[in-house]
């Protein structure tokens, strides 16, 4: 009986995350699937311990499947042969705009950081960034800040055209500033700060679906695009799964980072670390290396993705 109460929840996780069963009260457990993955490989040594060998095939079935999604994202994987400029992207979720500012553009200033992306950017952030001398880092920008949680940002070393701000469905109404970058020596990136709906409710599950499902897709026969921010999303999530079949990369999976956490604990909850921030890049950009960092009084980790793009 002890084998088996270790090995049913386990298969029942594996079949729900390969099944994509990310529904209801589900889509919050499917984010901790790498934590159940290392247990599976605990409830399979149990049962082999115990002889018990109909429970040992279900685990090791379970761990295989478990791990076979879940270990890929700490190998670093291929990267396409580019002859174009180096680009360094840093990504952060501000918290309703009361992250350290000073620390954000000692981040910017310390990485040589081109462009930035913002998300949860308020007008007070955006006056104490500016205060602080990231104007004069960053010239060139896109925003949109907004009291509390929905505003967003877009800062850069180079021009910015075709600037826009898309909104979001969900209850929250966050934000998601955009522009085409001239990189010199590259063809044009569209980049966008990205900020869909959190599924921290069950009533929110739908729009948290409907925002991610509304991302703009990669255009492999087109422009390059980079979607960098808070996805509110791991790898275990069917639509963000689908938006990476549309021509995306991972940075940090095809870096080997892909499972570090970059949000959690909140509110000082025993919730271990998940990773929901991303930079998704056109499978055409070469990931060169991902840094998860560390930013006070915020509850994430701000991402930094260095990336080789194509020559134009």
């Amino acid at each position: 009986m002890l084998s088996w109460s270790a090995v049913v929840p386990t298969a029942a996780w594996a079949v729900a995350r390969l099944a994509g069963l990310d529904r209801g009260p589900l889509v919050q457990a499917l984010a901790f699937t790498p934590y159940v993955a290392g247990w599976s490989v605990l409830a399979l040594a149990l049962t082999l311990a115990l002889r018990r060998w109909w429970p040992a095939a279900v685990a090791a079935l379970a761990t295989v499947a478990l791990l076979g999604v879940v270990t890929p994202r700490a190998l670093a994987a291929p990267q396409p042969t580019v002859a174009g400029p180096t680009v360094r992207l840093l990504t952060a979720n501000l918290l309703a705009g009361s992250a350290d500012a000073r620390s954000l553009v000692e981040l910017v200033r310390r990485h040589r950081v081109d462009v930035l992306t913002v998300q949860e950017f308020t007008p007070d952030a955006q006056a104490a960034l500016d205060r602080l001398g990231l104007d004069q880092l960053l010239p060139h920008r896109q925003l949109n800040p907004a009291t509390g949680t929905p505003g967003s940002g877009l800062y850069s070393r180079w021009p910015i055209t075709d600037p826009g701000v898309r909104h979001n469905r969900g209850g929250w109404g966050f934000s998601q500033a955009y522009g085409t970058l001239a990189v010199p020596g590259a063809p044009p990136v569209r980049v966008e700060s990205v900020h869909p709906s959190a599924p921290y409710a069950l009533d929110q599950v739908d729009a948290w679906r409907a925002d991610l499902v509304a991302q703009p897709p990669a255009t492999p026969d087109g422009g390059l695009r980079i979607l960098a921010g808070d996805f509110n999303a791991t790898l275990d999530h069917g639509p963000l799964r689908a938006l990476l079949r549309t021509g995306y990369v991972d940075a940090a999976d095809a870096a080997g980072e892909g499972l570090t956490g970059t949000w959690g604990p909140y509110d000082g909850d025993l919730i271990p670390p998940v990773t929901i921030d991303h930079v998704l890049v056109d499978r055409r950009i070469a990931v060169r290396s991902v840094t998860v960092l560390a930013l006070p009084d915020t509850d994430h980790r701000p991402v930094l993705a260095t990336v080789g793009l194509p020559a134009g």
